[in-house]
């Protein structure tokens, strides 16, 4: 069994997993071995799940980190999971029991998110949400040079309602050590929302100043240097 942890990587709303390029490539500079899992973005549960069968199936210790909703992944899919040694969250939510993303997100004032959606309504009765592109850079990558951005709205995946209002089971933050990076410049979520959930799960907080909610495309230096600090 390795004793040095694998480094999974989950990606929030409104993104895909190369949105972890940036911080998949230094932490691999660093010799950890890291995936950057594909989240469904369909449901809390069955994304979730997704996350812990793959964490399941690594053989040694774990260190999951979940960007935006990806946190609330995390939380879930890392609960009673005995190789996750660390929880990193970044511009993330850390739920507790019985909460949803979009209660989180509504708790503090501050979020211009809302605004910004295009809505895509489902066969099976669930709605899809996108950031409309010619709103997405200022929304969710001010940091970002204009071309990433352009290309990081263009294909984003789609999050649905049910993923952000369908609620948390026990926390695995409750029994892991967690650590939380928080971007000061972010609209999804907003910064009194991040420093509660971080201090409430009692998680050791990094803030990037003015940073946006991609922090991880636009400071990744700063998501890897956390990241690493978790796995030690």
């Amino acid at each position: 069994m390795s004793t040095q942890p694998t480094v999974v990587l989950v990606h929030g709303a409104f993104a895909d997993s190369s949105s972890w390029n940036g911080v998949a490539a230094d932490l691999a500079g660093r010799g950890f071995h890291v995936i950057a899992a594909a989240n469904p973005l369909r449901g809390l549960g069955s994304d979730s799940a997704a996350v812990k069968a793959l964490v399941q199936s690594i053989d040694g210790p774990v260190v999951l980190a979940g960007h935006s909703y990806g946190g609330a992944v995390i939380t879930n899919a890392a609960a009673g999971e005995p190789n996750v040694k660390a929880l990193v969250y970044v511009a993330g939510f850390l739920p507790d029991e019985g909460e949803s993303a979009l209660e989180l997100t509504n708790k503090f004032p501050g979020a211009t998110l809302g605004e910004t959606l295009q809505t895509v309504k489902l066969a099976d009765g669930n709605t899809d949400f996108y950031v409309r592109q010619e709103l997405f850079r200022n929304q969710f990558a001010a940091d970002v040079p204009e071309a990433q951005a352009a290309l990081m709205a263009v294909t984003q995946r789609p999050v649905t309602e049910a993923a952000l209002t369908e609620t948390s089971g026990v926390p695995a933050w409750r029994t892991v050590p967690a650590w939380s990076l928080i971007p000061t410049g972010d609209k999804n979520i907003p910064l009194a929302a991040q420093e509660f959930m971080a201090q409430r799960a009692d998680a050791e907080v990094v803030k990037v100043a003015d940073a946006s909610h991609a922090v991880l495309v636009s400071r990744p230096d700063k998501v890897a240097d956390l990241i690493a600090a978790a796995a030690r």
